[in-house]
């Protein structure tokens, strides 16, 4: 199966405007996103997708590829599915491009999961470690059946801990059939998916199947200046 990694990234965000710019150990942000996402072994191509001509001549500038796309828009899925429209590629890989940590490895990983003819999506988990984290509802958890397919994502702790357990944190990298980004773009938005404010319930609540694949690595996504820092700190103490 061919792969190719599509990284959108758009330059307005409410809490950090221009943050796929923003300088990261003397590298604009989307320029780290790039480099390790060209590290997969798997996938033979890396996009940039972006509406921001800043971050189009940015991207150019170090050597990227990158397309411009429509301002329309409502989410980064609905971007990279217009680049992907226009590819042959088998397998289309989300990374977000404001994710300076994405390993490789997670793209091979989100990769091998769609080898199940069953799935019609990949994504990532983690164990959770932090009690603290699984409260708070910008951490996202996952609950999967016993072949790894996800039942269901909150914001909320699932499942409740009536007795003891495993909480799972969902990493959000995904990979796509080709066929399958397509058909979820063109859906309209369904009641979880708006309740809970996560895209991926779409797929759930439309009878499209979610493999879900373990991962050690921990990301740390940049929302905002002080997230800027915390990763810059967490670099500069790996280096």
């Amino acid at each position: 199966m061919s792969a190719a990694v599509i990284i959108p990234a758009r330059y307005q965000s409410t809490r950090f405007p221009g943050k796929a710019l923003a300088p990261l150990q003397n590298k604009p942000i989307i320029q780290h996103v790039y480099e390790r996402s060209s590290g997969s072994r798997l996938a033979t191509d890396v996009v940039v997708a972006t509406d921001s001509d800043e971050i189009f001549k940015t991207v150019e500038s170090f050597g990227g590829k990158v397309v411009m796309t429509s301002s329309e828009h409502h989410s980064g899925t609905d971007r990279v599915a217009e680049v992907a429209a226009s590819f042959d590629y088998d397998i289309i890989v989300n990374v977000q491009g404001d994710e300076p940590l994405i390993r490789a490895e997670m793209i091979d990983s989100v990769i091998e999961l769609l080898g199940d003819t069953r799935a019609s999506l990949g994504t990532l988990a983690r164990q959770a470690d932090n009690p603290l984290a699984s409260e708070d509802p910008n951490v996202v958890k996952v609950v999967f059946d016993r072949n790894g397919f996800a039942l269901y994502f909150s914001r909320s702790p699932i499942p409740y801990k009536r007795h003891e357990g495993t909480l799972y944190h969902h990493v959000g990298i995904y990979s796509y059939r080709r066929e399958a980004l397509t058909r979820l773009t063109s859906l309209e938005p369904t009641p979880l998916e708006l309740t809970e404010g996560l895209e991926q319930l779409r797929a759930l609540e439309n009878g499209m199947r979610i493999k879900v694949g373990m991962t050690e690595f921990e990301t740390m996504g940049v929302d905002t200046p002080e997230d800027l820092k915390k990763v810059e700190n967490w670099l500069n103490s790996s280096s």
